[in-house]
């Protein structure tokens, strides 16, 4: 794409360009087919009577789509496991952020869900992958998110009145001008982990949107929700869950010091 159309968002202190915001990037990106029934069941990580965490592809949104197209939600009637239902989304992942996602088995069990997602009592890890990296080890981003414009609903940017949102952050390792980052979103706005470090000056490998990842193909998001522990039952631990990192994202995680734990 020749030129450049990006727009600075001003907020004070900080001037944060959206890459994408020029281009229709609704159906670009990195897309796969829909699972078989072996194939989504291959990914089950636990099951139990209330609950699945299932290791979500890149590449595949969880909803159907206006124009159609693969999703996650028509394979779950792979993982009744004997139950009279399908298993319902307990909360949502990007559709090219992989790893662990959340599934409620009944309706009650889905309503319990929604509330410990809702009121922040899940914790969730993410990895990532970003260009440069901060000069710190560790530390925590508070910066409140705004939508960016009324056409592009979804897309967020800073904004000094937008609602509240903070990522602590750990280095993992760094090489090859790259970092490898463990991510917790204390809030749960959307695409939150990607604005932050994105206006942070460290934006995530393959991102489209907020950084400088392809419209097309190669490399794809590097962005994985690693680990999630989830309390659904009053007298017993947390159900702590682990996602193995993508194939997608190995090689440059190596060169990051990762040694494929």
């Amino acid at each position: 794409m020749s030129g450049s159309h990006n727009k600075p968002i001003a907020v004070p202190g900080l001037s944060f360009d959206v890459p994408g915001a020029s281009r229709d990037v609704s159906r670009a990106g990195f897309d796969v087919p829909g699972l078989t029934a072996d194939e989504i069941q291959a990914r089950v990580l636990h099951r139990d009577g209330l609950m699945l965490v299932i290791d979500k592809p890149a590449g595949l949104p969880v909803h159907r789509g206006p124009k159609g197209g693969a999703n996650l939600e028509a394979s779950f009637d792979a993982l009744r496991f004997g139950l009279p239902r399908p298993p319902v989304l307990a909360h949502r992942l990007d559709k090219d952020t992989s790893g662990c996602l959340v599934l409620g088995r009944h309706r009650k069990a889905t309503a319990s869900l929604g509330l410990l997602f809702k009121h922040g009592k899940v914790g969730k890890t993410y990895w990532a992958v970003v260009e440069g990296g901060p000069a710190e080890d560790e530390g925590t981003i508070d910066m409140p998110l705004g939508r960016l414009n009324a056409e592009r609903g979804w897309w967020q940017k800073p904004d000094p009145d937008g609602q509240k949102a903070i990522t602590t952050w750990k280095v993992l390792g760094r090489g090859d001008g790259l970092a490898w980052l463990a991510l917790e979103p204390v809030t749960g706005r959307t695409h939150q982990l990607r604005v932050h470090t994105s206006a942070m000056g460290w934006p995530i490998v393959g991102d489209n949107i907020y950084g400088d990842g392809p419209r097309f193909g190669e490399p794809i998001l590097h962005l994985h929700s690693r680990e999630i522990v989830v309390p659904i039952s009053k007298n017993k631990e947390p159900v702590r869950v682990i996602a193995p990192a993508p194939e997608h994202m190995w090689e440059r995680l190596r060169k990051c010091g990762w040694n494929r734990e």
